[in-house]
């Protein structure tokens, strides 16, 4: 009541905020409640630890004292903490059981810092936010320090069992930068992507590797196999048409249907052709896509080798050469159509990727990297939980 009576007084003030009155009193309250509680706990792990209690007369034989006490600054759900009262033995150290050895922080503060790493914000922006929250100043070099205790959750999530129900896989690489001995070096991020026939997407995995060869490609997926992946029910897995990808998934999965990438086949077929040729031919290859039926889509492609491929014949051949995979969505529900003809669905939380990563211009090692990709996928998958992708769950 004495709480609510200055602030109601204050309120009076013309100008006065009530609502940051009201808080301001509960922080400053809960703080000095923190502390009181904090300290008096010290005191008594300290004396359980002596075996007697402060002023005690003749305690016994014993071999330690008492030596004063030090201060130390402590970032609370409440705000700061500053000068702590910790009370010092002569003997033993001073690690304490309600306080982590040397922490500033107390542990919910440290659980709210890989909260918030975890659901994307960047290791600047925690700073920022935990000093408006709580009027704790956290460094960026800090929070990566307390987000590096991710590493055993990246593990477990890295290893975790997959179940055999996608019925389409979309895979590619994504570019990183990572420190090593002789300066930074580019890593990429092999990632794998499914899509169940409920329309529920999930990031199942990834594998950093110098390259996106057959051999680094078979290494992931074996993974993922021996985790449960069997590819029973998958209808198409979906690619950028890299050759070691393809010979990677041919030699794990056999019997998986191809879909190439129209967006990376298209850039393929543009390379091949003049400035002046590329709105004009390019455009018109669009329609092969945005046929109706893979029937119609044979008409259109028909048409425009007739017309490009007298001016173009490189750019004709490019395409010509994989047809079938890149029509190959047609076998399946036309709502799936726009989801599984270009590998757009990956390339999406690749964007988010470099949106989290650019800043940073060079990881300075692969766990580091490792985390922010788990925190940015692990991130989706809960989000992408609640969403499944209304094309798969609306009927016709």
């Amino acid at each position: 009541m004495d709480i609510l009576r200055r602030i109601i007084e204050k309120s009076c003030i013309a100008d006065y905020d009530l609502e940051t009155a009201l808080w301001g009193e509960i922080g400053a309250r809960g703080r000095e409640d923190v502390r009181r509680l904090l300290e008096a706990s010290l005191e008594t792990e300290l004396s359980q630890r002596l075996g007697y209690r402060p002023y005690q007369r003749d305690p016994g034989v014993h071999s330690n004292y008492r030596n004063g006490h030090y201060q130390r600054d402590l970032d609370t759900q409440f705000g700061p903490i500053r000068g702590l009262q910790v009370p010092r033995p002569r003997e033993g150290g001073t690690k304490y059981k309600v306080l982590e050895s040397y922490a500033r922080r107390a542990p919910w503060v440290n659980a709210l810092v890989r909260e918030m790493f975890i659901a994307g914000v960047s290791t600047r922006r925690v700073g920022l936010i935990m000093e408006g929250l709580l009027a704790a100043s956290i460094s960026a070099s800090t929070v990566s320090r307390i987000s590096s205790r991710l590493d055993a959750q990246v593990r477990s999530w890295h290893a975790r069992p997959l179940e055999d129900r996608y019925e389409y896989l979309v895979l590619d690489g994504v570019a990183l930068k990572v420190k090593t001995a002789h300066g930074a070096a580019k890593r990429l991020a092999l990632c794998v992507y499914g899509i169940t026939p409920g329309g529920r997407r999930e990031m199942l995995d990834y594998r950093f590797a110098k390259s996106e060869s057959e051999a680094e490609w078979v290494a992931l997926l074996e993974d993922l196999r021996r985790r449960g992946l069997g590819g029973r029910k998958v209808a198409l897995a979906v690619t950028d048409g890299g050759q070691g990808l393809i010979n990677a998934l041919g030699f794990v999965f056999p019997r998986l249907p191809l879909q190439r990438c129209w967006a990376h086949k298209l850039r393929n077929v543009s390379n091949k052709l003049k400035q002046s040729q590329r709105e004009a031919c390019l455009q018109q290859a669009a329609g092969i896509y945005r046929a109706s039926s893979r029937r119609e889509a044979l008409g259109h492609y028909r048409q425009w080798e007739a017309d490009w491929e007298p001016l173009a014949p490189k750019a004709v051949a490019c395409l010509r050469k994989d047809l079938d995979s890149l029509l190959a969505f047609y076998s399946r529900p036309k709502a799936h159509w726009k989801k599984i003809r270009t590998t757009n669905a990956i390339e999406r939380q690749f964007r988010e990727v470099r949106r989290r990563t650019n800043p940073m211009t060079c990881f300075a090692h692969e766990p580091s990297g490792d985390r922010i990709l788990y925190a940015i996928f692990n991130h989706a998958n809960q989000r992408w939980a609640q969403s499944p992708l209304k094309e798969f769950i609306q009927k016709d």
